[in-house]
C-alpha cells in the first residue's frame, strides 16, 4: 500500500476517534491533513472574534515546513497513537 493510500485510509479511521479526543490533538490532526492535501497555508489569518477558526490556521501554520509526504506519514503515525490510546 503506497503512502497515499494510507493515509485516505488513516483519514477514515480518524471520524472514528471518540468523542474525548482532545482539541489539542483534532488541530494537530487538522493541521497535518491541511498540509498533506492543500500545502502550505493559502489564506490570510482569521479574526479575533473566529476563535475556532483561527486555531484551525494556526495548527496548519505551524506545520507549513513540512513536505507533503512528511505530513502524510506524521498524519499516519498521530492517529495510529490516537486510535491506541482510546483502545487502551
Amino acid at each position: 500500500m503506497g503512502l497515499q493510500e494510507e493515509f485516505e485510509e488513516h483519514a477514515v479511521k480518524a471520524k472514528t476517534l471518540p468523542e474525548s479526543t482532545t482539541n489539542e490533538n483534532k488541530l494537530i490532526l487538522y493541521g497535518l491533513y491541511k498540509q498533506a492535501t492543500v500545502g502550505p497555508v493559502n489564506t490570510a489569518r482569521p479574526g479575533l472574534f473566529s476563535m475556532r477558526e483561527r486555531a484551525k490556521w494556526d495548527a496548519w501554520k505551524a506545520v507549513e515546513g513540512k513536505s507533503k509526504e512528511e505530513a502524510m506519514s506524521d498524519y499516519i503515525t498521530k492517529v495510529k497513537q490516537l486510535l491506541e490510546e482510546a483502545a487502551a
